[in-house]
């Protein structure tokens, strides 16, 4: 059977890389070869841009590969459907999702426990790859979300990376509504964990080093917020939060969050902490606490993120740039003006 497709005949993407590091994102144009048994082709609309772009554009990581066009947070239409992925549920013309793996081996035992995105060949959208700041991008079927009635697609983006980082713990660890949450730094992850968090039923505390952001973090639905680096004020709260999500990527007295956990409290990183974490295990021996990490999620919870969102009107604040001004958009984001996503618009 041949693959469906739209009127995208060729296989021809473009987009905008980065020639070398240091180097402006300017037009280009690669030849994405014959599209996989497994694979489909979605015509992009939106992306999302996270600070994990900026990142691999600088080569922070040093994995990143020239000429390398950024972008995971892609909503778009189907537009191609390999001969494998047809009947699986997506059709030509349908919203769907990319976020920041397009692929995974689907037959080792994480992917057969629905676990894909901890694949062991799982296969990251920008790294090795080139991404979603284009008018298509290629991802295996199951990886490909599709966005239920009641999302905004024009925001929806970062929900595919940022939203699904802070929401997949929120499963993961079994959450209750009863219990006391913390999220430690205000951005553009932070901001959309207090949404779930406010949403799941929680208390919820915002960490924050930034007075001006006080009165931001209580309109997204934080019940208090206390200063990160005011350790009189992480002593007033000593012993009450039951889980912490720390989304923030600055280096901070964690010994001092540690102390506002209560007895089996959990403090838990998504955000890209630069340092090391230095802990006495003897404080988590005496409450009985925990340490742990996450990265982003598996198909089937950004699906359930995604009803979520739909139910509850949740969705991520963002300011828009046309394609166009991308480099415009990296670099206000590189100053930490955003507040708190950024969104390309590729028809703008």
């Amino acid at each position: 059977m041949a693959n469906q497709s739209s009127t995208f005949s060729d296989n021809t993407i473009h987009g905008w890389a980065s020639t070398g590091q240091g180097k402006p994102l300017e037009p280009f144009s690669f030849n994405a070869g014959e599209l996989g048994d497994d694979e489909i082709d979605v015509a992009i609309d939106y992306c999302g841009v996270c600070h994990s772009d900026l990142s691999m554009l600088k080569n922070e990581w040093g994995i990143t590969r020239y000429p390398f066009v950024p972008g995971h947070e892609v909503v778009g239409r189907v537009v191609k459907l390999g001969t494998h992925a047809q009947n699986k549920g997506l059709k030509i013309g349908q919203i769907v999702g990319v976020g920041w793996n397009r692929g995974s081996c689907m037959h080792c035992h994480p992917c057969m426990s629905g676990d894909q995105h901890l694949c062991h060949e799982v296969q990251p959208t920008i790294i090795g790859r080139h991404g979603g700041f284009a008018d298509r991008i290629r991802s295996h079927w199951a990886w490909a979300i599709p966005l239920p009635e009641g999302i905004d697609v024009t925001s929806a983006g970062p929900l595919f990376c940022g939203g699904i980082t802070v929401f997949n713990p929120l499963l993961q660890y079994d959450i209750r509504p009863t219990q006391r949450v913390g999220v430690v730094g205000i951005g553009g992850l932070g901001h959309m964990a207090i949404r779930f968090m406010h949403a799941w039923g929680c208390e919820v505390t915002a960490f924050t080093s930034s007075n001006s952001k006080r009165d931001e973090a209580l309109a997204l639905g934080a019940h208090r917020v206390v200063a990160s680096n005011d350790n009189t004020a992480l002593q007033a709260i000593a012993n009450q939060l039951d889980f912490i999500l720390v989304t923030a990527s600055a280096s901070l007295d964690w010994s001092a969050f540690l102390d506002t956990l209560a007895p089996k409290g959990r403090l838990h990183f998504v955000g890209a902490v630069p340092d090391p974490v230095p802990v006495q295990v003897f404080a988590f021996i005496s409450k009985q606490a925990e340490l742990s990490a996450s990265p982003t999620g598996a198909p089937s919870r950004l699906a359930d993120m995604l009803a979520f969102c739909a139910r509850h009107g949740i969705e991520p604040q963002v300011e828009h740039f046309p394609l166009s001004k991308v480099n415009d958009a990296m670099a206000h984001l590189e100053a930490g003006k955003t507040r708190y996503r950024i969104v390309l618009d590729m028809h703008a």
